[in-house]
């Protein structure tokens, strides 16, 4: 169930790189024959990069999973109609809830990436529901599989963080004056902190539990004091002095058997079945005609 986790959090993230190209692909059409389609997009030295062909590299490149991409959501959604098959929102959100606190990276625009992850997680629900619409699983294997995993459906409290990191408590001092006179903490954190990684993203360093070892047990301590947008006292780190902000908390759930039995079944469907969860079985059912053809569609 933790490789499914992450598995879907690569999937979601491969998702939204996809229909980011495709906005790039969209525009080949409209600037074809144009005088935009000679639009400088770069220079190197006397050397010109025109849109159209920024699109073309662009297509060769990308084209060919991009477009396997769009026929797999369309794919689902005509099996799901075909079979009448249907996920519920419950089971959405709480996938949701589970990506939210394991996926510990930052993210920008956050209803713009909510919306996409949580389409992305009902076209993923709604495949697994059809490719084991016809297995039989009995309620005292899912019932046995609740009881020797249900510490796989209970989600701790989890703190979404940023943190700012200075080298001396003199700076530390410093910031903090300044975010009490309205600095925004995001700024200050691209321009302040030493740690790079997070800095280049406003200092957000993603969802925190309890068990954690990537950031020093201290910012959890100070998290669960904080209240929502308040940040810490300094703390002393190996790069020098942390202060931590909390931008907000998913509150821990324990789901109960009823909560997860779909999910259950779908899970031990899955390792009965002995295949991978791909839209591409459904295909040639789906009379799939693409630009590649139809003979690879791996």
């Amino acid at each position: 169930m933790r490789r499914k986790q992450l598995w879907m959090v690569i999937a979601a993230l491969i998702l939204l790189n996809c229909l980011t190209i495709v906005f790039f692909l969209s525009k080949v059409k409209e600037l074809s024959g144009t005088a935009l389609s000679e639009e400088v997009v770069a220079t190197v030295g006397e050397s010109k990069i025109s849109r159209q062909e920024w699109l073309n590299e662009l297509e060769s490149r990308y084209g060919k999973d991009v477009l396997k991409d769009m026929i797999d959501q369309k794919v689902i959604k005509e099996m799901a109609d075909k079979y009448n098959i249907q996920v519920s929102e419950k089971d959405v959100d709480r996938e949701y809830r589970i990506l939210q606190t394991t996926y510990s990276s930052p993210s920008e625009n956050k209803k713009t990436t909510e919306n996409k992850w949580k389409e992305h997680i009902r076209n993923s629900l709604l495949q697994e529901e059809i490719l084991t619409r016809d297995v039989k699983v009995s309620e005292k294997e899912m019932k046995a599989y609740f009881e020797a995993n249900k510490e796989l459906f209970t989600i701790p409290d989890a703190y979404h963080l940023s943190h700012i990191i200075v080298k001396s408590s003199d700076e530390a001092e410093k910031a903090l004056k300044e975010l009490s006179q309205g600095s925004s903490f995001s700024a200050l954190a691209m321009e302040r902190s030493v740690e790079e990684f997070s800095a280049n993203e406003g200092g957000d360093i993603g969802y925190l539990m309890d068990g954690e070892e990537r950031y020093p047990s201290e910012y959890l301590q100070a998290a669960k004091k904080l209240k929502k947008d308040a940040w810490s006292d300094p703390i002393k780190v190996e790069q020098g002095y942390a202060i931590v902000k909390l931008e907000g908390k998913i509150k821990g759930k324990k789901y109960s058997y009823d909560d997860v039995k779909q999910q259950i079944r779908r899970e031990i469907a899955l390792e009965q079945m002995k295949t991978s969860a791909s839209a591409t079985t459904f295909w040639e059912e789906a009379k799939v005609d693409w630009f590649y053809g139809n003979k690879d569609t791996n």
